[in-house]
């Protein structure tokens, strides 16, 4: 009987869909630029008493994104929702004054929905980050600013992560009038058509076998360290857990023995010291540390502190899909897994 033929890297969706990211991020910042900047006029002229974030998965971590960057550019204080609060208890938020920020790649999970409707009643000003712009969230937010990502059909969210980050960074560049960082977003697309070239290959050699790691990053890198987590154990079937490069001193130190993996983000502001001092310690204990940025191991591009991240994460996706081929994987269909999940 003849076997199939191996799955190669470039074959998967992941990876083709994650190679689009340079193309769907200059698409973005072309369609949606009026409407962010009429957004951020809008929202100078009455800021909110603060943002609260919507999102499930891959679309929360664009979230934590959200968080460092809304909060460390305009102070406004910045929180994520249990979404279970409205649509399982019922409850009533009191919102008056704030913005509703909700992230999705579907726009069709019942209890995003209901959070949102739910915010609308409770005096929120609602905005969706949603791909699909024909979808029920689309049609209920009071103001949409599209991914424009594009089908996407790999259960893994490559594309719409990354232009959700790039919607992000927009708005807040727009809302805060920071030329430098608008100007930044400009030359992301061709930042991350060179980062999708860059070999990582070192770091899936060294997690072939590995059973469990942790993914660290800080601030504006935080969001991409819980990505990078969550697509260890969807398309590579690894254990990852991510923590802030401050909280993982708190207790999770413990497990840190020899050769145990920790994969590092460092971008270029005030809190690259501190990773950098965390990594050469955690190496010092005997860990395996594998670090991007901050004078690391894996090549990575500079770029604005705040995009940074997204620079970072591409490379990632690139080195995730050719881990998930070696260790037995096809990254395109993890186990017990959807594209669409519609939790309530």
């Amino acid at each position: 009987m003849t076997k199939p033929p191996a799955l190669r890297p470039e074959d998967t969706r992941m990876f083709q869909e994650a190679a689009e990211a340079p193309q769907i991020v200059a698409r973005l910042l072309a369609a949606n630029r009026q409407a962010a900047h009429a957004l951020g006029a809008e929202l100078r002229a009455a800021p909110p008493r603060a943002v609260v974030t919507c999102a499930r998965g891959s679309s929360d971590h664009a979230a934590t994104y959200a968080k460092y960057l809304i909060e460390t550019a305009t102070g406004v204080v910045t929180s994520s929702a249990a979404l279970s609060v409205s649509s399982v208890y019922a409850a009533e938020p009191k919102l008056e004054g704030m913005l509703y920020l909700a992230v999705s790649q579907s726009g069709k999970s019942p209890d995003l929905l209901a959070a949102v409707e739910a915010a609308r009643q409770g005096g929120a000003l609602t905005l969706a980050l949603v791909n699909d712009e024909t979808s029920p969230l689309a049609d209920l937010a009071d103001k949409v600013l599209p991914l424009h990502a594009g089908p996407e059909v790999s259960v893994a969210a490559t594309k719409s992560y990354i232009a959700a980050l790039a919607a992000i960074a927009q708005l807040v560049a727009a809302w805060t009038q920071d030329e430098a960082l608008e100007a930044a977003l400009d030359a992301l697309p061709d930042t991350l058509a060179q980062a999708w070239t860059l070999d990582w290959s070192a770091a899936a050699l060294r997690l072939k076998a590995a059973r469990n790691l942790y993914v660290l990053g800080r601030g504006v890198g935080f969001g991409v360290a819980q990505e990078a987590a969550l697509k260890f154990k969807e398309t590579c079937g690894l254990h990852a857990e991510a923590f802030s490069a401050a909280e993982v001193l708190h207790g999770p130190m413990a497990l840190v023995q020899k050769d145990f993996p920790v994969l590092v983000f460092a971008q270029d502001d005030q809190s690259e010291e501190g990773v950098a001092a965390l990594a050469r310690d955690l190496a010092a204990r005997g860990a395996d540390v594998m670090m991007a940025g901050a004078g690391g191991g894996l090549p990575t591009l500079p770029a604005h502190p705040a995009l940074e991240p997204i620079v970072r994460i591409q490379g990632f996706y690139r080195m995730a899909n050719a881990l998930s081929i070696l260790r037995g994987h096809d990254p395109d269909r993890p186990p017990h897994l959807n594209k669409v999940t519609e939790t309530v």
